[in-house]
Order: structure tokens, then C-alpha cells, then sequence
């Protein structure tokens, strides 16, 4: 394996929740998205969650709270049609400083890793300016999607509340398939250095 999409769970997969998901009760898929997952999986696009999760750190979920969350959430993804290879998290909070918590690029040093990928040839998609910071610091061409935080995130781009910007925006993940293909169709037929 080369390359994957790099997907930000919450605001992107599912519905992001002020007081986070901490339940599969809570958890809601965002309209489209598992009809997303099943045409990325039918372009034999490996998909990749890297999520920041501190729910783990808060004490709100434990780690095997989340598997439940995570296990079940595939299981529907699979149900569909999509497909899931590795989801990534960080359990620490902010304030915590860890080397792995977005914007912070440690679990995409770590899936690269272990999963023998060139960064730069896989595509990260989230919902919040963490998430495109992560992505252009490890060398990922990165999506903006408008739904969870993307709006406001998007609002902050194009007033210059920030310099962060992505390579590409989409309304959601649905809207953004046809961009992902495109792009890792592009990627795998870059010629190899050397």
C-alpha cells in the first residue's frame, strides 16, 4: 500500500456534538456518507480515519467505549458498501501536549509507518483548521468539507482570520468522492524519484 484517504471522523463521518459522541446512541452518520465510503471503496481508494478523540482523556469514554463506537461503526460502514483499513486516534486532551493530537501530525507519521505510505501521495479530508494544519505540515494535499465545523472553518479561511488553507473545499463528503478519485488517480500515476 502507497497511498490512502485520510478521513477526520467527527464534522466528516458523522455529526460532531458540542458535548462530543460518547455512545453509539450519540453517534449519527452525516447524510451521504456512507454512500461516500461505498464509492471510494468501489475506486479501490483505501480509506483511513485519524481522529482526535479526547472523550479518552476527559474521562468520558474509556478506550473500550470507543472500540464499541468504532467496531460499530464499521460494521454499518460495511453494511453499506464502504470500507474502513485503520482508524487512528488521539486519546489526550488538549492541554496535554501530545505529539499525536491534531494539528500535530504524529498518528500520520504512525499510519505511514505501519502502513508503508507516501504522504504525499495520499489525500487528507477533515472539517476543522487542526485537521488541514495536520495535513499540509505532513505534506498531504488536504480537503475542506462544510459539514461539523467547516463552515465556520471556511469562514475563518476567506476573512483571513487565518494563512491556513487547504488545496481543495467541497460542501461534504458526498460532493468530495469525485475530487478524492481524481486526485489518487493522479497521484498513483506520479513518476517515481530517484
Amino acid at each position: 500500500m502507497n497511498r490512502v484517504v485520510f478521513l477526520d471522523r467527527d464534522g466528516v463521518i458523522n455529526e460532531d456534538r458540542p458535548d462530543y459522541v460518547k455512545s453509539w446512541e450519540e453517534f449519527r452518520f452525516i447524510r451521504g456518507a456512507r454512500a461516500a465510503l461505498k464509492k471510494l471503496r468501489l475506486a479501490g481508494i483505501p480509506v483511513v480515519v485519524i481522529t482526535n478523540q479526547s472523550v479518552i482523556g476527559r474521562g468520558l469514554v474509556s478506550e473500550e467505549g470507543l472500540a464499541a463506537i468504532h467496531e460499530k461503526m464499521i460494521r454499518e460502514i460495511r453494511r453499506a458498501g464502504g470500507d474502513i483499513q485503520k482508524i487512528y486516534f488521539c486519546p489526550h486532551r488538549p492541554e496535554d501536549r501530545c505529539a499525536c493530537r491534531k494539528p500535530r501530525i504524529g498518528l500520520l507519521k504512525k499510519a505511514a509507518r505501519e502502513m508503508n505510505l507516501d504522504l504525499t501521495k495520499c489525500l487528507f479530508v477533515g472539517d476543522s483548521l487542526k485537521d488541514i494544519q495536520a495535513g499540509n505540515r505532513a505534506g498531504c494535499p488536504t480537503l475542506l468539507v462544510q459539514t461539523g465545523q467547516g463552515k465556520e472553518t471556511l469562514r475563518k479561511m476567506l476573512s483571513g482570520e487565518t494563512t491556513i488553507k487547504p488545496f481543495w473545499v467541497c460542501p461534504d463528503l458526498p460532493a468530495a468522492v469525485p475530487v478524492i478519485i481524481n486526485l489518487m488517480e493522479k497521484a498513483s500515476a506520479r513518476p517515481v524519484k530517484g
